[in-house]
């Protein structure tokens, strides 16, 4: 499935990547978009329900997305369709994955903050609420990929967040998306895989981890490397409260072409 990132215990979650960019006044209220599967979750939920449900050829699919034969939302559509598994042995299965351990903290810290998080995601809608829900955590807002039942244990997956126009051929178009949320905001996006590299640009600040820290790294693409949610009360600070500590771009009009 695209967008699965392998931890790397070798980062250093103190170390912060500026490139070169000028940092202007960054007065003006925050909106966090956050990625879901192997941010929030421990794992890529989609790849588990792949290598656990689906049929054997996903792999072979997976393989062309890799080669860049096909795109990302070719890709998922396809395998989605090589699922098969029943809604109850789905939601049996969902409530063995773990999200991480400090997320549900965090959260509290953008609440006493008044900082609205979204959970934007190229992965499956359903799939991401029913594991939220069991944390108690349903109230949060989610943008993801449609996943629709189309027998007793059979689905495709539908886009309703995509753009014509992202030359990413996500799913879900997460520079879009940031840009409707975000209107007078600036935009802080917390990921860690391929799905995240386009917004990456458009955003204000990033905290990352996996590829998303390798990637802005190699574009001098202004960063804060975390490895995992109990990291975030500290980010937030030197962010929020001392941030000259961090090096901003200069505000971007949204671009979805890059």
């Amino acid at each position: 499935m695209p967008d699965s990132s392998s931890p790397d215990p070798s980062r250093d979650p103190s170390r912060v990547t500026t490139g070169h960019l000028s940092a202007p006044s960054i007065a003006g209220p925050w909106i966090v978009i956050c990625d879901f599967d192997g941010t929030i979750s421990d794992v890529d939920v989609t790849d588990a329900l792949l290598e656990r449900f689906a049929l054997p050829e996903w792999e072979a699919i997976e393989s062309e997305w890799k080669a860049s034969l096909i795109s990302a939302r070719e890709c998922m559509a396809r395998q989605v369709k090589l699922l098969r598994v029943t809604r109850p042995e789905l939601e049996a299965f969902l409530d063995t994955i773990d999200i991480d351990a400090g997320f549900r903290q965090f959260i509290q810290e953008c609440r006493s903050r008044r900082l609205p998080v979204r959970v934007v995601s190229d992965g499956l809608d359903c799939v991401i609420r029913s594991i939220l829900r069991r944390h108690n955590l349903s109230q949060l807002s989610v943008t993801a990929n449609q996943l629709i039942t189309t027998g007793r244990n059979t689905y495709e997956l539908q886009f309703p967040n995509s753009r014509v126009d992202c030359t990413a051929a996500s799913g879900t178009c997460k520079c879009a998306n940031a840009e409707q949320e975000s209107r007078d905001r600036r935009v802080l996006l917390i990921g860690d895989g391929r799905s995240d590299f386009c917004l990456a640009h458009n955003a204000d600040f990033v905290f990352s981890k996996n590829k998303l820290s390798e990637y802005c790294e190699s574009m001098g693409i202004p960063h804060r490397d975390f490895s995992g949610f109990s990291d975030m009360p500290f980010l937030l600070s030197e962010l929020l409260d001392h941030p000259h500590h961090h090096v901003h771009r200069q505000p971007l009009s949204w671009s979805l072409d890059r």
